[in-house]
């Protein structure tokens, strides 16, 4: 059996079936994006694969688990409990399912808020998450066409609209998700 094979048997007995379905669509999207943008399409399986592996983690569990290792460095992390599954995912993916690359763990662990210095494939997992088959929402088309020509182009439109939603929502948005859109909207104009 080879290491996805493991990763996807251990998954299948920790998700539920929807959950299951959309990690395999943001793998497969992963997966592409790594082949046209010229990142590591292992590395990109094994991210998208495994992203959520800590988001059915009830809430007490993950309000533990984020209180021992310290992952609540921040008031927006605390505030916000639908991010904290993704520094714990990086530290499960580690504990539970082997996986020791840092640029592996590091796309799990900005997978919903982005941040500033994102790699290529801390981009493609953010973007993959956002527009793997399964997702419906406004808009979602017109970035998933963008995500097949532009990598950064598309950063921004989907940075952009978690902030949108966040704003429209009252809820607090995390520095990361703004400081990673202004540096990528900075790069751009300098190209």
């Amino acid at each position: 059996m080879d290491q996805r094979e493991l990763l996807l048997e251990r998954l299948k007995s920790r998700l539920s079936k929807a959950r299951l379905a959309h990690s395999l669509g943001v793998e497969a999207c992963a997966v592409e994006m790594a082949d046209r943008f010229g990142a590591d399409r292992e590395k990109a399986s094994t991210a998208g694969l495994i992203h959520d592996c800590a988001k059915e983690l009830t809430h007490r569990q993950a309000e533990e688990l984020g209180n021992r290792l310290g992952i609540f460095g921040d008031e927006w992390m605390k505030a916000e409990p639908k991010l904290w599954h993704a520094p714990l995912g990086a530290y499960i993916a580690g504990r539970d399912y082997g996986v020791t690359d840092p640029e592996v763990l590091g796309a799990i662990a900005c997978h919903t808020t982005g941040k500033p210095g994102m790699s290529a494939l801390e981009k493609i997992i953010y973007l993959a998450d956002f527009v793997e088959p399964r997702r419906d929402f406004y808009g979602v088309e017109e970035l998933r066409a963008c995500a097949r020509r532009d990598l950064d182009e598309a950063l921004i439109m989907a940075l952009e609209a978690t902030i949108r939603y966040l704003l429209n929502h009252g809820r607090t948005i995390h520095p990361h998700t703004i400081l990673a859109r202004n540096e990528t909207i900075a790069k751009k104009m300098v190209k």
